[in-house]
């Protein structure tokens, strides 16, 4: 269970009395919506419904989506929860940039102007910088010249993040990497900068009494096409073969 500080108990012991739910459900509670600064909270609390999502002022979702009264128990026990965060000091104090700190990110990148979380995953983003901690793993992103509006999860199975900006929506793991663990499937592209000129298609024309540097000049050009994505491993093959029956 999350510690909490003595007074961040109390409040807890009181608001699960009051609410008629056990300790740990309102204590997954609070995180949640301390992990969603306050403002929102994405949560699976078996006493409350399962899988759910909490908004200040907006959205609520709840497992059971026409139980209206339960919808109305989330709204009033994360906006309770919220004025608490607000109010007390709920957690132990932990050095900013250490795991579990509420300012995860590097203490140099100052204080972003957005934050917030989906699942297992927050991110920060500041003036040039994005910061996104997955389990315990921060890394930060270079956000070039992007003007990021926001930051979302994909839905299902892949947990790869996009954020929107001038030029539409990106993935994040397309930015740089300015330091943090990199997966060896993120690549290192720019959206923002045009890709290299492919090279010339190759001309099914070309003459059967082609020399062998013809050949292996025209395969070295497959290849380009083959690694820029222009090409599939199945049109390669096939002109490949073509290609060294004229050897």
């Amino acid at each position: 269970m999350q510690n909490l500080t003595p007074a961040g108990q109390n409040i807890v012991n009181d608001i699960a009395f009051r609410y008629n739910l056990s300790v740990d459900a309102v204590t997954h509670m609070l995180v949640s919506v301390n992990n969603g600064g306050g403002t929102m909270a994405q949560f699976n609390c078996p006493e409350l419904g399962g899988s759910g999502q909490w908004m200040q002022g907006g959205m609520v979702m709840v497992g059971d989506m026409f139980n209206y009264g339960l919808q109305s128990t989330v709204v009033n026990l994360c906006n309770e929860l919220s004025a608490a965060l607000a109010n007390n000091q709920m957690f132990p104090v932990i050095p900013a940039g250490a795991p579990g700190s509420n300012q995860w990110w590097p203490t140099d990148l100052g204080v972003p102007f957005s934050s917030g979380s989906q699942n297992n995953i927050r991110y920060a983003i500041f003036p040039g910088r994005l910061a996104v901690e997955n389990n315990g793993n921060v890394i930060i992103y270079d956000t070039l010249d992007h003007n990021i509006g926001g930051v979302s999860q994909q839905q299902g199975g892949d947990t790869s993040l996009c954020f929107s900006s001038q030029y539409g929506t990106i993935a994040v793991n397309s930015l740089p990497i300015i330091s943090g663990a990199m997966s060896q499937n993120s690549p290192q592209t720019n959206f923002i900068n045009p890709p290299e000129e492919p090279a010339p298609y190759v001309n099914d024309a070309t003459p059967s009494s082609a020399g062998s540097g013809d050949v292996i000049q025209l395969l070295e050009q497959l290849g380009k096409l083959l690694d820029a994505g222009i090409l599939t491993q199945e049109e390669f093959n096939t002109k490949k073969s073509e290609l060294m029956k004229r050897i």
